[in-house]
């Protein structure tokens, strides 16, 4: 009975269930922990969002073309003088149209004013296609003080890939320039960059990027339109706009002097236009026709001891090939060869065999076509097995290859007096 009694009053045991304390520096540790781990998150996110937007992009979004083109241009028939349009009415009037009636009219001073302006007015509207090329250098002096010096000249805006603006100018103002900055019209300062350069004609195009340039620079400029040189005769009107006499911005206007002269360079030749529009040494810029369309770009490297003091220029339609690689940023290919066409009068006349003609080979170290193992007096026939007959042919036919692609050059090498067949080899260079 005891022991019953003591197992019931041992039967209930009162239990109490206390909330066990909160550590909060344990609290703050989590706490952290979670915000830390949130940020790794979050960085490797973006990092793989970056790295995959392109690629989405691509799947996504159609890519714009931004290659620049120029159509090329084909010779053709301009008329000069009266007794061409003359002949040319009589000839277009037939019975059924009405006859031309010509009211003869004299001249007044007033009307070579009204003349010129109107020449102006097509000048004024080609200088929106014009700006301001500044090279920076940083030299040092003979105390050892760094200073900046700079040099200008004329660019001319030739294409708007939808990236970037392109401008056309001579490689030597800024061929070791730190900074390029391009002034605009409107005074509107802007970065620029090296696009590419030929080092061969010296022509260079720079690019200046859409997003740099305000929209109100935008609505006052122009592209320039590149014209057909291959019509422009002796006695063409044009009109020489950029800084021909030094001065950016000048308008200047005369007439074609010669336009049958050729110049050579390393790999081709080019029809150099001269004129009677006086200008500086130093001067640079494009001549435009009557339509504002560019037919020539001012190179006075080119012109001759007595054409100093007037403007010469080298034939836009010759260049144009080169300008759209430069403006797409390719590479011009090189072998250091100064060339002429053998033609049937010059073979029958001095015992050649038809093809290109080598008249020099460039001597350094760099040049493809030395290394290669032609010489002047060698006479170019096929290239890569294609036959090449015309200096144009092979100058085309280089352009079409790319720079350290290996070529098989075919000549024909004077043994006594017969001409034996050869096949050098040559890796395409850069004219740097």
């Amino acid at each position: 009975m005891e022991e019953h009694d003591q197992n019931q009053e041992f039967s209930f045991i009162k239990e109490k269930i206390k909330n066990k304390p909160i550590n909060k520096r344990r609290l703050v540790y989590k706490s952290l922990w979670v915000i830390f781990c949130g940020i790794i998150f979050g960085f490797f996110a973006c990092l793989t969002f970056v790295a995959l937007k392109p690629k989405l992009e691509k799947l996504t979004q159609p890519q714009k073309d931004n290659t620049v083109s120029f159509p090329r241009d084909e010779e053709g028939d301009q008329i000069t003088n009266g007794e061409d349009v003359q002949n040319s009415g009589s000839e277009q009037s037939g019975g059924d149209q009405p006859e031309q009636v010509v009211v003869e009219k004299d001249l007044e001073v007033a009307d070579f004013q009204k003349l010129q302006n109107l020449l102006y007015a097509i000048g004024k509207k080609a200088n929106r296609s014009v700006v301001t090329v500044t090279g920076v250098t940083s030299n040092m002096d003979w105390f050892d003080s760094a200073y900046e010096s700079e040099s200008q000249a004329s660019g001319i805006i030739i294409a708007n890939n939808g990236q970037e603006l392109l401008i056309l100018t001579e490689k030597k103002v800024i061929a070791n320039a730190e900074e390029i900055h391009i002034t605009f019209v409107n005074d509107d300062v802007v970065p620029a960059a090296m696009k590419k350069y030929d080092g061969n004609t010296g022509i260079a195009v720079i690019s200046v990027a859409l997003s740099s340039i305000s929209e109100e620079t935008l609505g006052k400029i122009e592209v320039a339109a590149l014209g057909n040189s291959l019509i422009v005769n002796q006695g063409t009107v044009v009109i020489a706009i950029g800084s021909p006499m030094g001065s950016n911005y000048s308008i200047l206007h005369g007439t074609v002097t010669s336009s049958g002269n050729t110049v050579s360079t390393w790999d081709s030749n080019y029809n150099v236009f001269t004129t009677d529009i006086m200008g500086s040494t130093q001067g640079n810029g494009v001549l435009i026709n009557l339509e504002g369309e560019i037919v020539g770009v001012v190179m006075q490297d080119y012109s001759s001891a007595a054409d100093r003091n007037t403007l010469t220029a080298l034939s836009i339609s010759q260049l144009k090939g080169i300008i759209e690689d430069l403006t797409n940023g390719k590479a011009i290919p090189y072998l250091g060869l100064k060339i002429s066409t053998v033609t049937e009068d010059i073979s029958r006349k001095y015992g050649l065999p038809k093809g290109v003609y080598v008249k020099t080979v460039e001597t350094d170290f760099a040049s493809p076509g030395m290394n290669a193992g032609i010489q002047e007096g060698d006479v170019i026939v096929a290239i890569n097995g294609k036959d090449i007959m015309t200096a144009d042919e092979y100058t085309k036919t280089l352009h079409g290859l790319s720079p350290e692609q290996t070529v098989k050059i075919k000549v024909l090498r004077q043994n006594g007096t017969e001409y034996a067949e050869l096949e050098c080899t040559a890796t395409v260079g850069v004219l740097q």
